[in-house]
Parts: structure tokens; sequence; C-alpha cells
């Protein structure tokens, strides 16, 4: 049997720009119009709304340049107005050439905001359609407040339908502006609809508010709908819309009926990307793209795992460009423990286990993080064995001056030799690594590359608090993470360096 094709349109740079707070670069908006399109493959993507400002004509100017030498001109859409052509003339400047046209899908919104009658609201509407298709645009509809429509003046509705369909447009975009509409409702009024005009191509556009945008979804494709707006972490306004990366998990495994053409495996490098352009992390257990959802945590799964997976689900991490992770703490069993193990190449005998299992126990009732790397540490210490640290930083001088550049003079013993450096640098941590990156020059070896670096003191703490500082590095091309711990900042990251030159 052959699959239903389902459109799906990205708004993250138009809808999910609407999030309290964000706003794209210019050279933003362009890195992810690519991404989202080459990469992620979606269908098309909404990146403005027209007349906003300055920056956004030149940032959909260069989003329309690139698409255009791609052939994907006809995938770029901005958002437009009924507006006597001012919308269509700055189109036309911006180098788009498919406009999305907001008009009212409620007699509410229509009363209320516009004062005028479904008759003049048509009219106006026709007016610009047709002035878009004398300027070789093409136009899809947005029916503002559809949902409110639906409940409340259904009959509006569907007189505005009738006299779309009369005019020469390509799609008609169904939002659920305000977020209120239940799968059932979602199921209903798509199918009623779809029903009467078999066809028209609709767009469902969905909310988040109840925490429904992607139960919806599958309703909406249930009903029969051709194409979905979706946002990449569900950014948007207030709760945000339907989240992409789980509607394209929940469409793939659960509608086999639809087909859309999502590149699974680039959904978490893209959604990691626009949480450190917009700022907004992403939350730790968010399904698909969270750093928890992927990491086994109690002993019994990771033993299941290892006994023909019985703690998995058609959820694999691999499905997204990601890896399965085991959780050290006081609910690892030895299972865990052996994940964590083979990754780093090391073996132990039963009892040596048994030790090792223990003391991440006690170290997780104390509330402390235990990670992978940590375990040649948590060994060397329970079982005095062979994994001794080699690299240690035995001195160091931090000095910054107001007016002067921060330097550091440090001295590292690596294998029992001493070695001494001097360096300047941005800050008393960068001055840190100038020099220790003088040091490994002299033993021809590299450092890893620094990736991400975070500072935290536990909540409610005061400026004597021990800080901890994360930070994340890649070493030809394989992420690890260390740790320090201190009651000064640069001095926490000096020692979270310090385990990373032992990890190396």
């Amino acid at each position: 049997m052959k699959k239903r094709k389902i459109e799906i349109m990205d708004t993250t740079l138009r809808d999910g720009e609407q999030t309290s707070g964000v706003s794209f670069s210019i050279s933003e908006k362009l890195t992810l119009a690519k991404l989202l399109l080459e990469e992620l493959n979606v269908d098309r993507i909404e990146v403005a709304s027209a007349r906003v400002s300055e920056g956004e004509l030149e940032a959909v100017k260069q989003i329309t340049k690139w698409a255009a030498s791609k052939g994907f001109l006809d995938r770029v859409e901005v958002l437009t107005f009924v507006d006597g052509g001012i919308s269509l003339d700055w189109m036309l400047k911006a180098g788009a050439r498919v406009q999305n046209l907001l008009t009212k899908g409620s007699m509410n919104h229509l009363t209320h905001q516009l004062k005028k009658t479904p008759e003049q609201h048509f009219a106006d509407i026709s007016k610009a359609i047709a002035l878009a298709g004398k300027k070789n645009i093409v136009t899809n509809v947005y029916l503002e407040d559809w949902s409110n429509g639906m409940r409340n003046s259904k009959e509006y509705v569907f007189k505005f339908l009738e006299f779309l369909s009369t005019q020469p447009i390509k799609r008609v975009l169904l939002p659920d502006t305000l977020g209120i509409l239940t799968y059932f409702e979602t199921y209903n009024f798509l199918s009623e609809i779809i029903k009467k005009y078999p066809g028209m191509h609709f767009d469902f556009h969905g909310h988040n508010d109840y925490d429904l945008g992607v139960a919806n979804v599958m309703e909406a494709v249930k009903a029969g709908c051709h194409g979905l707006h979706l946002t990449v972490n569900g950014m948007g306004e207030r709760a945000g819309n339907a989240p992409m990366a789980s509607a394209v998990a929940v469409i793939k495994d659960f509608l086999p009926e639809v087909e859309i053409g999502i590149n699974e495996s680039s959904l978490y490098k893209v959604s990691k990307l626009v949480s450190a352009f917009t700022g907004f992390g992403i939350p730790a257990n968010k399904p698909i793209v969270g750093e928890n959802v992927f990491t086994q945590t109690a002993g019994i799964h990771a033993d299941g795992d290892s006994k023909k997976n019985l703690y998995f689900n058609d959820l694999l991490p691999e499905r997204f460009g990601r890896k399965r992770k085991y959780a050290l703490g006081k609910t690892s069993g030895k299972a865990n423990i052996q994940k964590n193990l083979q990754e780093l190449g090391l073996t132990l005998n039963d009892e040596e286990l048994k030790k090792v299992t223990q003391r991440i126990i006690e170290l997780g009732d104390k509330k402390e993080r235990v990670t992978k790397e940590d375990l040649p540490y948590i060994i060397s210490d329970v079982l005095d064995s062979d994994f001794q640290q080699k690299v240690f930083v035995k001195s160091y001088v931090l000095t910054h001056s107001k007016g002067l550049k921060p330097s550091t003079t440090i001295a590292v013993e690596i294998d029992g030799k001493l070695y001494e450096e001097h360096a300047q640098g941005d800050g008393q941590y960068d001055a840190f690594m100038n020099a220790l990156r003088k040091v490994y020059k002299t033993k021809k070896l590299t450092l890893p590359k620094l990736v991400d670096y975070a500072v935290r003191i536990p909540p409610g703490s005061n400026s004597d608090a021990l800080c901890e500082t994360i930070i994340t590095w890649d070493d030809a091309g394989k992420e690890f993470i260390s740790r320090g711990l201190d009651s000064d900042q640069t001095v926490s990251a000096i020692k979270a360096t310090e385990k990373m030159l032992n990890i190396i």
C-alpha cells in the first residue's frame, strides 16, 4: 500500500522566535535555515513575519539568496498581512515567493479586532490574493484562531472555506492559535473539513498550552491533514508549539500509513544548536533530545539490557544520532558499572566489582554525581590498583590586575617529570590553558578542544559556597566531561582540567 506523504513545515524561525526573550541574529537564521532544509530535510520553512524590522528583511534576503542558489526558494515562506500590498512589497524586496497570509478564522476575532463583516473580510482577502498572483507570489492562507472558530462559529468557518475554495491558493493553514484543542476535537474538526473539501490542501498548526501538542498532531494526521507545522524544541509563544522531535518519532512509530521525509539522525544536533542560539536549555527529561532520556539509572534495567534488551523500546538512541548511557549513583547495580567499564576498556573480577559498586552507592547517597570518567579514580581509591594519577598540577600563580592581561605560571608533573611554563590570556583560566598548551607542546602532544564550560553553586548559597565547574571536551571527535569542585571558581576549573589530563 502506497503511503500518504505528509509535509512538515518548520516555523522555528518565525513562530518559534515569538518565545519570550528570543531573537535570532541574521547569521543564526541563515545557519538554521540551511540545517533545516538540507540536513533535517523539512519540506518547508517559515522564516519571518513581513514588515517586522530591517534586520528581519536582511535575514530573509540572505536566506532567499542561498535558497535560490539551491533550488529551494519555493520552500521558504513568510507570514504576511491583509494590508493593501505592503507585505507583498516587503516580500519582493526580500526575494521571497511564498506568502502565508494571516486572516481571521473566528467570528470573535473578526468582530472585535477587525470590526468587519465576513463579506468585507473576504473581499479584502480576494484582493490580496489577486495582487500576489500578479507579482508571481504563491499564497497559503492562515485562519487565525481557527480552533475557537470551529468551537463557537462553525458556520463562519465553513463560509470562509467555501470562499477559499474559489481562490487561486495552494494551502489552507489551520492553527490552534491559543492551544485550546483536545485531541478528539482536533480529529473531529479536521475530519469534517477534509471530507467536505477533498480537493484542498490543509495544514495543522498546533500549540502546546495543555501539553497536547503531539497528541493533536497525531489526530490531525489520522483525520487526513496534508501538512504539519512544528518547531525545534517546541519553541513558540506561551507554552510553545508542537515539538518537532517528539512529533516525528510518534508519526514514524505509530502512524505507518503516512510518510515524512525528516532525517531523524539530525534531530538532536539541530535541537542542541537551537538551544545554543536561544539560550533556552533543553530540559534533561525532554523526550528524544533531553540529556537523560537515553540514560538507564536502575541497575536492574542495565542488567535487562544485557539480556535480550528487556528495557528497550523503539526509541533507540542511535535513531537520533545519540548513544545509550548508564548512570552511576545510589541505584546503580553491577550491570550499570559493567556497561561503563566496557566503554572504558576496563575489566574487574567479581570481588573488585562488588567493592567499586559499594563505593559508588556511598557516593550517590551523599548526592555526589558519579561519571564514567570518575571510574578509574574510584577503582584506584578502592582497590589501590594500577590506575594511579600520572599528571599533577603541582603549583600555579594566578595574577589579575586592572589594566594588565591576566597571567599564570604553572608547574605540572607528568610521569614524575616537572614542567614549568608562563602565559597570558583573556582571563585567568585562559592564561592557565595557554601555559598548559606550552607544556604539552614540548611533549609533542595536543590537548582536547573545550566545547562547553558550565559553573554552578548550590541554590540559595552564599559567596563562600563550593563552586562546581563542568567542562565538556572533544578529543578527536569523542566528547567527555570532567568536573572540579572548589570554593574558588578558577581553581575548580583547574581541578576539572587536571582530571581531563589524566583521562586522556
